[in-house]
């Protein structure tokens, strides 16, 4: 059987790319980087991963991800910022998903323009606003 694929869409395996990140083995070394593997936190289902990539002045206390969403696609539509060098970005996604459950199925999307910091080294999400 072959190693499933990464969520986030880069084409690598879930251990090459986005797995090394939620193990700690690696980290985000951009903005880009780090919104990818948290989307691939929602789609495995690892909220310990988004509060611990959640910069704390934002965090919430808790993060309760809905079982009956699965998210399906990730397109990154435009990034600012947020290199190797950098300590500040942007990343614009559109995140697809089914959820509903059985009865209620509908499909969706969450397009959103990211914000990220780097403080000590390391990627933290900020916050978002959300695009229609």
């Amino acid at each position: 059987m072959a190693p499933r694929r990464c969520p986030c869409g880069t084409g690598l395996t879930y251990a090459e790319c986005c797995g090394r990140l939620h193990d700690g083995s690696a980290s985000a070394a951009t903005a880009e980087q780090l919104m990818r593997s948290r989307y691939s936190a929602f789609a495995v289902g690892d909220p310990a991963y988004l509060l611990a990539t959640w910069h704390p002045e934002t965090r919430p206390a808790s993060l309760d991800l809905d079982p009956e969403v699965r998210w399906t696609g990730l397109e990154v539509l435009a990034t600012a910022g947020g290199s190797m060098l950098a300590t500040e970005g942007t990343v614009e996604f559109r995140a697809s998903y089914v959820g509903g459950g059985r009865q209620r199925r509908r499909q969706g999307a969450q397009h959103e323009e990211s914000r990220f910091v780097r403080e000590g080294g390391r990627w933290h999400y900020l916050d978002g606003v959300a695009l229609p």
